[in-house]
């Protein structure tokens, strides 16, 4: 009863306080709140090997972990391939399937940021929406996809171009061929493909870089190659004048890539500057834009994850 009474008492007091004061403590609620969200857990150390829990993986239908020991760094480098149902049926021991390469976003890198996305994939295939494919997702370094020798096992591009890739063709029964190997990634791994793709059109003839962060991309061409204060690249490693360097090249191998973003995501508006450069540049390119997406892979995928699956199954033919 006692108890009864002081809540009561306090709910009375409240209903007499001044507007301002219940005001002033919903503004500090919503600023606690706001706080709360704001505040993102700082990345663990980085590691060339980063597998995901096993309960995860036996989420993920026909997945599995695989590593490499890396001749330039000699420590052993992660990846995670999905492997189309069949390959191993004694029937198929000939047959050879594409590949398309995911690039993760985030930083620093680690294999299963995006692995999850076989669960599309999969579902695609087992419903013959896109041929048999194999999908590798690769560790990017400490720096997601850019060479940074700063660091002492930095060098995420060289790592990946010519060591992972050739990994991949001679344990896996790839095509091995420019014609049947696709790349794509979302956010971090979106800019990372863009910049490899301008880099090494004549690795890949299906290509496909989402969410990018084009802005952070121009910062960096605007001042030298600077990032932030702290991160610093080489001056001309980035989207917007690999760009330039590829539309000059006479020789260079033909692209158009498809550009995908979601509406909603915080980088959309820099994505349409990114596609009317290309435009500008004389690149053609296809755009995948999702209605609402958030700056989101697997959001994106699931609104259109299978026009983006089905791009590349056009660019490698039958």
């Amino acid at each position: 009863m006692k108890r009864f009474a002081i809540s009561f008492l306090a709910f009375a007091l409240a209903l007499c306080a001044p507007d301002s004061v219940l005001a002033q403590d919903s503004k500090k609620s919503a600023e606690k709140t706001k706080a709360k969200k704001k505040k993102k857990t700082p990345p663990g150390p980085f590691s060339w090997v980063s597998p995901v829990s096993a309960s995860k993986l036996r989420t993920l239908p026909n997945v599995s972990h695989g590593t490499f020991k890396s001749a330039s760094m000699s420590v052993d480098v992660g990846y995670y391939v999905y492997l189309p149902t069949g390959y191993q049926a004694p029937e198929n021991a000939d047959k050879k399937y594409p590949v398309v390469y995911h690039l993760h976003g985030g930083r620093p890198g680690g294999e299963g940021k995006s692995v999850s996305l076989a669960s599309f994939i999969h579902k695609a295939m087992e419903a013959g929406d896109i041929q048999p494919t194999i999908y590798v997702w690769p560790n990017g370094g400490p720096m997601s996809w850019y060479n940074y020798p700063q660091k002492e096992i930095g060098m995420g591009e060289d790592v990946f171009i010519n060591e992972t890739i050739p990994h991949i063709d001679k344990t896996y029964r790839t095509f091995g061929a420019r014609e049947k190997r696709g790349i794509q990634g979302f956010s971090q791994g979106g800019r990372g493909t863009t910049r490899i793709m301008f880099k090494h059109p004549e690795l890949f003839g299906s290509t496909a870089p989402g969410g990018s962060g084009y802005g952070p991309e121009k910062t960096i061409q605007e001042n030298d190659g600077k990032e932030s204060e702290n991160v610093v690249f080489e001056k001309g490693y980035n989207a917007w004048d690999l760009a330039k360097v590829y539309a000059d090249r006479k020789d260079a191998p033909k692209l158009k890539p498809m550009i995908w973003v979601g509406t909603a995501g915080f980088n959309y508006e820099t994505n349409l500057q990114f596609m009317e450069y290309l435009e500008e540049l004389g690149i053609p390119y296809e755009k995948l834009i999702s209605p609402d997406s958030p700056h989101s892979t697997v959001d994106i995928y699931k609104k259109k994850g299978l026009e983006l699956m089905q791009f590349h199954d056009r660019n490698f033919g039958k």
